[in-house]
């Protein structure tokens, strides 16, 4: 028997102290990115003198595999990696590619600003990726540069979607929106009549208090039911069951057949309840939460020699403990939310 047969047969899987198993594992590949997008990564903070990690505080593809492969052994199925922008990172295909192989993972994914995703959606999908989520705010070209902090250009984002969509995805090609209001959301129904029956599904985000540094404002939330209403309006919808226990989104499909779309209400309707997932950072912090003030290093355990066991002790320790529900406290706060990590860190 090796050792991940016994780890297997001594543990049962984590349950933390709300009764959500651990079952996604999201992991920053990359804390930096090619956008400055204002509730993210605002120019003011993340300019030419910010300090990056360097490559070799990242966790490298090595320790990413190890780590994932011993989550899988606890319950972890699914796995999402992210950023910052994760296709700065060189040679991602060859993560994918590992990660791929692993015993148990049954889902595999990408989050990207869809900048870079022309030139290396064949070779992803190559590598058994199963499908790319795509954050897109806006089809208006000039809103779409001032959203982006200037850095990107919305054609070579569009193309990025149609390689993605023209790659083959087992799973398909989503896209993620955040709504605005005042900045934003004047263009939604043009982004739903762009991919209305195309088959790529656009899924509509509140604005969030993700990080410590987009100035968020609850003021500035257009609440998912209010754009429901407004898209109902245009081309009726109705509500469909969630797929499994946990879907962050909420599904809703068009009348005629035309496909569906999705709301992600952090804010109007909270679902820490269903929330089963971790995120690992690129420098190899553990967060139980988006919203974490703080997380556990597992570069260190990784790189003084820890086994397989020890890894996986830790990580049920963290688990077993974590009864985070932000987004259910976030009223309680009062406007005193305690300093959270960013997001470029640990990804969406």
């Amino acid at each position: 028997m090796n050792v991940l047969d016994s780890i297997n047969e001594a543990t049962a899987r984590p349950i933390d102290q709300l009764g959500r198993p651990l079952h996604d594992l999201r992991i920053s590949v990359m804390d930096r990115c090619n956008f400055r997008c204002p509730y993210c990564m605002p120019e003011s903070t993340y300019g030419e003198h910010f300090t990056f990690l360097r490559n070799d505080e990242r966790l490298d593809f090595d320790e990413i595999e190890r780590l994932c492969r011993l989550a899988a052994t606890q319950g972890v199925s699914k796995l999402r990696l992210t950023g910052g922008e994760p296709l700065l990172r060189p040679h991602l295909d060859e993560l994918v590619a590992r990660l791929r192989r692993l015993d148990g993972i049954t889902d595999l994914a990408l989050t990207t600003n869809g900048l870079l995703l022309a030139r290396h959606a064949d070779a992803l999908r190559d590598a058994g990726l199963d499908r790319v989520t795509v954050s897109l705010d806006t089809l208006d070209p000039a809103l779409f540069h001032r959203m982006s902090g200037g850095r990107g250009a919305l054609d070579d984002v569009l193309a990025g979607i149609d390689a993605a969509r023209a790659a083959g995805f087992p799973h398909g090609v989503k896209l993620n929106t955040v709504v605005q209001r005042g900045v934003n959301d004047h263009t939604v129904i043009d982004l739903v009549e762009r991919f209305r029956g195309t088959g790529t599904v656009v899924r509509f985000i509140e604005y969030m208090d993700v990080g410590n540094r987009n100035d968020w404002h609850r003021e500035s939330v257009v609440p998912s039911a209010e754009l429901v209403q407004r898209i109902h309006a245009r081309w009726p919808l109705h509500a469909l069951p969630a797929k499994y226990a946990g879907e962050v989104a909420t599904r809703y499909r068009f009348d005629d057949g035309a496909g569906e779309i999705g709301m992600i209400s952090s804010i109007s309707q909270p679902f820490c309840g269903g929330c089963t997932r971790a995120r690992l950072s690129s420098e190899g912090m553990l967060y139980t939460c988006l919203f974490a003030t703080q997380g556990t290093d597992l570069r260190a355990l990784l790189r003084n020699g820890a086994g397989d066991e020890m890894l996986v002790r830790r990580l049920r320790e963290v688990w077993l403990k974590r009864h985070d529900r932000y987004s259910e406290e976030r009223a309680e706060h009062h406007g005193k939310a305690p300093r959270k990590i960013e997001m470029h860190y640990i990804g969406g």
